[in-house]
């Protein structure tokens, strides 16, 4: 049986959707940026044309995008960094929760409103219950972890450190760049639904670029972007 088409009743083409949706997402722009982008382009949109594709289609993309790469992610489940990072919402402290593996893949962003056990708890089993169970947690002195991880057995496998959850810290940036051109978020659903969209094109299109030679980098991203022109195909 094959999937319906997500473009069936659209007028404009799943090139320029898809297009709009990775601009807006991979990159720190706002939607009237986009829009003028396409216009310099020849492609004549509203910036409400790129907000609607957006959220119609970037959770789409973001979950086909996540269930290619869990499958083929077995490495992942050797180490994982866990931090939290502040984010506001009209005014109030709000917590982004995200696990990241060796490699710098996000593998779950996470919002809560409070960062204690019960938050650690549930954001720990969310994830596991995703990507299986990892031999390391790396963490900060946070105690949410250690308790989170000792009610459900896993208090041995925690390591802290000071330097050994860069990996985490240096993944916030991109999604600390692209917060501040959407000036900030209005409510918690929007910033889960944009933090797990932009989490799975940012590993898509994250080629580590200083690790490889200028031949594999643009190898691999033009493999990312042919991956990405497939999205949404029956």
């Amino acid at each position: 049986m094959t999937k319906p088409d997500p473009f069936r009743y659209f007028k404009t083409s799943r090139e320029i959707i898809r297009l709009a949706v990775m601009m807006y997402v991979r990159f720190p722009l706002s939607l009237r940026n986009v829009e003028d982008l396409l216009h310099e382009r020849g492609i004549d949109v509203s910036h409400e044309a790129v907000r609607f594709w957006w959220h119609r289609f970037g959770p789409l993309f973001a979950a086909e995008i996540r269930k290619r790469r869990i499958a083929s992610m077995k490495s992942s489940r050797w180490r994982w960094h866990l931090d939290e990072m502040f984010v506001k919402i009209n005014g109030e402290k709000h917590y982004l929760w995200r696990a990241v593996d060796h490699e710098g893949e996000v593998l779950e962003s996470f919002v809560t409103k409070r960062r204690d056990k019960k938050a650690a708890l549930k954001f720990l089993k969310k994830a596991m219950r995703k990507h299986g169970c990892p031999e390391e947690f790396v963490t900060d002195l946070l105690r949410s972890y250690s308790a989170a991880l000792k009610d459900i057995g896993l208090a041995n496998r925690q390591e802290t450190g000071r330097w050994l959850n860069n990996r985490a810290e240096n993944s916030h940036l991109p999604f600390r760049r692209r917060e501040r051109a959407m000036l900030r978020f209005r409510r918690m659903r929007s910033l889960q639904k944009f933090a797990s969209v932009h989490a799975s094109v940012y590993n898509l299109f994250n080629s580590e670029r200083s690790l490889y030679s200028r031949p594999n980098f643009k190898l691999k991203r033009a493999a990312a972007l042919a991956e990405w022109r497939g999205l949404g195909t029956a």
